[in-house]
């Protein structure tokens, strides 16, 4: 299983795609969506006013534009209620982003930790959810061949994956 974690800012690494914890308006906001934003330049924001909103546990695609990534797959992850359907939301956004990678031929992505900024997700839970469905769509898709990088931003983060990788 290609399954990789890795510790730094993710508008750094030159994959085929990073995924941003987008908000529904795809116009760029706080944390690592905006950051995004700023990495990519001022372009990123007519591509993503070109594609309109974005429910949540969907996933849509832009080019990198200044990044070394040479896409973004922008996913809007669930404010945290502690419901049933946060884990089933936020297992979307993982589902969808990786299908919309496929469906586009790439074959590294690399995903922040999504939820886990603002929209208040806990991040033991919200890893454990990422990691199961990562796993499990590498597992269903053993013929396509993808890289999946799990960043975590700083060293608590990086602690967990690590005890989640294994």
């Amino acid at each position: 299983m290609n399954l990789e974690i890795w510790q730094g800012d993710i508008t750094t690494l030159k994959v085929d795609a990073i995924v941003n914890a987008a908000n529904r308006e795809l116009r760029g906001g706080g944390g690592v969506d905006g950051a995004i934003h700023r990495a990519a330049g001022p372009e990123l924001n007519e591509a993503c006013r070109a594609l309109g909103s974005c429910e949540t546990g969907e996933a849509k695609i832009t080019p990198g534009f200044k990044l070394p990534a040479k896409y973004i797959i922008h996913t809007v992850g669930p404010v945290y209620s502690g419901s049933h359907s946060d884990p089933l939301l936020l297992a979307a956004c993982y589902r969808n982003s990786l299908r919309v990678a496929k469906e586009n031929g790439l074959h590294s992505v690399a995903f922040s930790a999504i939820s886990t900024g603002v929209y208040g997700y806990p991040l033991d839970a919200a890893s454990k959810v990422a990691f199961g469905e990562v796993r499990k769509w590498l597992r269903e898709h053993k013929d396509y061949e993808m890289r999946v990088i799990m960043v975590a931003y700083d060293a608590r983060t990086y602690a967990l994956y690590q005890k989640l990788l294994g």
